[in-house]
């Protein structure tokens, strides 16, 4: 009789077939993982190897739920090993059992087989505990955070490393107390945003973008798509539907840390009800890393540069204020995402889908796509004439997935008494191999070595903040009109402003088409009617 493998060092399907004999069933995961989903390979040896390591990662990036389960880890690998050592003897005198039995005699022979049941019952215990305790390690460090960069600033506080546009518009007391005119006022001056009448058709966080407005959309698209393409970005149009435990893999949970709704869920037919479970992408950047989902690339691939536009959607859930009225925090928006598979570095331990944390491990690759994608922002964002600046972003506003963030804030005068006036409208990410162990993308280096590469992610558009920002940086009080940049006018059929529209003797004019002492005869003349 041979002895049984160890469940631990066979496959899934024999593990759960072994159990299966036994009358076992492996447990359940926090959520539904169908056999089409990726088999997320993670460096678990590193974990046992410095579980403080990632302890205090967790701690310094808010994730204290998560920060016992290092030490689990290693609690639980400490007890696989005793298992395996106990098995091995049980099976070496299963072995043993076996072979006196051949020769066995009278009473002898009974007292043996009795034996053999009992150690064979001790087996399938062994098998049980061993995939148990497997699985729940395997559960633990999945929902552990990548480990941070050494670049990224620990606690609260992100760093002010740069400055696009210097000339900072001047914002008065007066102008502070009185609260500057928003892209909301401007927006229904001009009759190109409409929140009245989404409010009626799906709720407050969604609106209308009409005429100009929707010209702007679609030239932000463009100029983003153009600038990439022109530095060799390869577009695709990517799904805003995903599986969930793509979501997850990518580290998109549907509920945060304080167990705010994050992900929109799709309800499902009962027909579909055995089918995986979907949910809204909040980003393209989830569908662009799914594309390589089990999949080897070749090293001549990499690096492999992607630029995506898609809907994206978020919950955004929390309370609606001032400070996130109108397109600053919608539910739905156009967003055009970069995306990149890098090699990793030559020198890096790869674990865990990680790079780089309070070690020195740094991987050069992806930091050149980084700056790259944060060249590209820079670009977009000075030649809309906007005034932004660069931040490093500390642990404790890193996603999940990513071991290093920048993200860029441009300057909206109405938002003057929150942040300095400063919101966000693009971020990029260096997120290790931590999305590609967790979507069993791989490459095959030149010697023919199989290893996981790094990815990178970066916001080319985000379009509502872009556009609020245009309007009401281009806001003229005076002529109120706002100036259209002049690298989105091939776009916008040449203009050069957008105009409110004035009656005029029953007529539409609008001030562009009046000139000089025509338009002061016409507004004098409407004043006295």
């Amino acid at each position: 009789m041979k002895p049984l493998l160890s469940p631990l060092s066979s496959c899934a399907s024999c593990r759960r077939r072994i159990l299966t004999t036994f009358g076992l069933t492996l447990p359940k995961r926090p959520y539904t993982r169908p056999s089409i989903a990726p088999k997320p390979t993670l460096d678990i040896k590193h974990i046992r190897q410095a579980p403080g390591l990632y302890e205090q990662n967790c701690i310094i990036r808010n994730h204290r739920a998560q920060s016992k389960n290092p030490w689990r880890i290693k609690e639980l690998y400490d007890q696989i090993t005793q298992s395996r050592r106990a098995a091995t003897e049980l099976r070496t005198r299963r072995n043993e059992i076996n072979e006196l039995l051949k020769s066995a005699e009278g009473d002898a022979k009974p007292a043996l087989l009795k034996e053999a049941k009992e150690l064979k019952g001790k087996d399938a215990s062994f098998v049980e505990n061993e995939a148990k305790w497997e699985r729940e390690a395997q559960d633990l460090a999945e929902a552990l955070p990548n480990l941070s960069s050494t670049s990224t600033p620990v606690g609260e506080r992100a760093e002010v490393i740069g400055e696009i546009n210097e000339q900072h518009p001047v914002i008065t007391e007066r102008s502070r107390l009185a609260g500057t005119t928003s892209h909301i006022d401007i927006g229904a001056e001009l009759d190109i945003l409409d929140f009245t009448s989404a409010s009626k058709t799906t709720g407050w966080g969604w609106y209308y973008l009409k005429t100009e407005a929707a010209l702007l959309e679609q030239a932000l698209i463009n100029y983003s798509l153009q600038v990439a393409m022109e530095r060799g970005w390869k577009i695709v149009s990517p799904p805003s539907m995903v599986y969930e435990h793509i979501a997850y893999a990518c580290g998109f949970q549907p509920r945060d840390q304080n167990g705010e709704q994050q992900i929109y869920a799709i309800q499902q037919s009962k027909k579909d009800a055995g089918k995986p479970k979907l949910v809204l992408a909040g980003t393209a950047e989830i569908p662009l890393a799914a594309m390589k989902a089990n999949q080897t690339m070749e090293e001549s691939e990499l690096p492999l540069k992607l630029i995506g536009v898609n809907r994206c959607y978020r919950a955004e859930a929390g309370a609606r204020g001032i400070n996130t009225k109108g397109l600053y925090r919608v539910h739905e928006f156009t967003k055009v995402e970069m995306f990149a598979w890098t090699l990793p570095d030559e020198n890096s331990d790869a674990h865990n889908g990680t790079g780089a944390a309070f070690a020195e491990i740094h991987t050069p690759h992806a930091e050149v796509i980084f700056d790259e994608m944060l060249s590209i922002q820079t670009h977009i964002l000075k030649s809309l004439g906007l005034h932004c600046r660069i931040l490093e972003m500390p642990t404790t506003d890193l996603g999940a997935s990513a071991s290093r963030k920048k993200d860029i804030e441009a300057f909206f005068p109405s938002r003057s008494l929150k942040n300095e006036g400063y919101g966000e409208v693009t971020s990029a990410s260096i997120c290790t191999d931590y999305q590609t162990r967790r979507l069993g993308t791989r490459f095959k280096s030149k010697s023919g070595k199989i290893d996981f590469p790094c990815t990178v992610n970066g916001t080319a558009m985000a379009v509502p903040r872009v556009l609020a920002a245009i309007l009401e940086n281009g806001w003229d009080e005076g002529e109120r009109r706002v100036e259209i940049p002049e690298v989105l006018r091939p776009w916008m059929g040449g203009r050069t402003f957008i105009e409110g529209k004035k009656i005029v003797k029953g007529e539409e004019v609008t001030k562009e088409s009046i000139k000089g002492d025509e338009r002061e005869d016409i507004q004098r003349e409407h004043t006295l009617s």
